[in-house]
């Protein structure tokens, strides 16, 4: 697997009702929810290094610490980008920053790990 920092991603969604606050019952009102926001950060992170792996691998996040900065209303654009600034070994450390069409509204860290998905879902399954 050929994974060493630099690698970049970059990920666009619209704010449509089903990723409000509301929604996901993160808060009260039809903005752009926290939670969304996480899983769009996680899902670029992902998505930018999954072709590098061998087939049978992929990532599993492990930390999040991001800020959220602004709110963002139904019918806007997010965009996320993301940026892999650390390696070691199966530890992979990302840098990553949401947008709106108004500017940035999200930043922070998030750590995945490289897991070998048919072994990962074994240990998972055999755990009852």
């Amino acid at each position: 697997m050929d994974i060493k920092p630099g690698i970049k991603g970059k990920q666009q969604l619209i704010v449509t009702d089903d990723v409000t606050a509301a929604s996901y019952g993160s808060g009260l009102v039809e903005v752009f929810a926290t939670p969304a926001m996480i899983a769009l950060m996680e899902r670029t992170c992902q998505l930018s290094v999954q072709k590098l792996l061998d087939e049978g691998y992929m990532t599993v996040g492990s930390l999040v610490n991001v800020k959220h900065l602004k709110a963002t209303p139904v019918g806007m654009q997010v965009e996320c980008e993301s940026e892999l600034t650390f390696q070691d070994g199966r530890r992979l450390v990302f840098k990553v920053s949401a947008s709106d069409e108004r500017g940035q509204i999200g930043e922070g860290i998030h750590e995945r790990f490289i897991v070998n998905r048919e072994e990962f879902m074994h240990k998972l399954n055999s755990i009852k």
